[in-house]
């Protein structure tokens, strides 16, 4: 899927502090991957500085299993409704499996950042089996996939193919490591541009 990408409407914040939030703003879910995401990652600044983001809690971040972290965030949707999903690493394949479990029902729209190839080999890749084989069907609702050219955790080309599957906007943002704090990315407020443009290109389907 493609959009255009219109005028960001309010500059985001980058110094940590709250954005003030419009009525007409959907709800935010952070969807984190392995291991959660630290104070410094990306996900957590915007759940700091967007007023209506919340997290999505698993209850165990360092041995994940689908069922449970499906459940978990198909709860976290069914409690907000209409909610543009910002997932990264393994938080894309669970976003993936969700759409396939429930239809999509609820999601407006996804973000999502850097998806963790579950299928590759190493430690990590062992704990993300059960994620495997990532979801590749159309996602019944808008998203963009974010990718970088030195991930360590998914090739670029993987990742391009996953976003054709799911029929999402595909943005390569060159040389970013795997997008997090190690490679430099705190409030980056250039994903809260993409997400502004999400959110903008979803705004007529959701009217509607």
């Amino acid at each position: 899927m493609s959009f255009a990408s219109p005028p960001f409407p309010q500059p985001p914040r980058t110094d940590g502090a709250p954005s003030a939030a419009s009525r007409d703003d959907p709800p935010i879910l952070i969807v984190p991957g392995l291991y959660n995401s630290g104070p410094e990652h990306w996900q957590s600044h915007w759940e700091r500085a967007l007023p209506n983001a919340e997290r999505v809690d698993q209850t165990d971040w360092e041995r994940p299993t689908l069922g449970d972290w499906t459940i978990s965030l198909a709860e976290a949707v069914r409690s907000r409704p209409g909610a543009i999903l910002v997932a990264h690493s393994l938080g894309c394949a669970l976003v993936g499996h969700l759409a396939q479990v429930t239809g999509g029902r609820g999601v407006r729209g996804a973000l999502l950042v850097a998806p963790a190839d579950v299928n590759r080999e190493g430690p990590a890749g062992r704990l993300l089996i059960g994620f495997s084989p990532i979801p590749r069907s159309r996602l019944p609702f808008p998203s963009l996939v974010v990718a970088s050219r030195d991930d360590p955790y998914v090739a670029i080309d993987r990742a391009e193919a996953f976003a054709r599957g799911w029929g999402s906007r595909f943005v390569d943002l060159g040389r970013a490591g795997h997008i997090n704090v190690d490679s430099g990315h705190g409030a980056w407020p250039r994903g809260r541009t993409l997400l502004s443009e999400l959110i903008r290109a979803t705004a007529q389907d959701h009217a509607g």
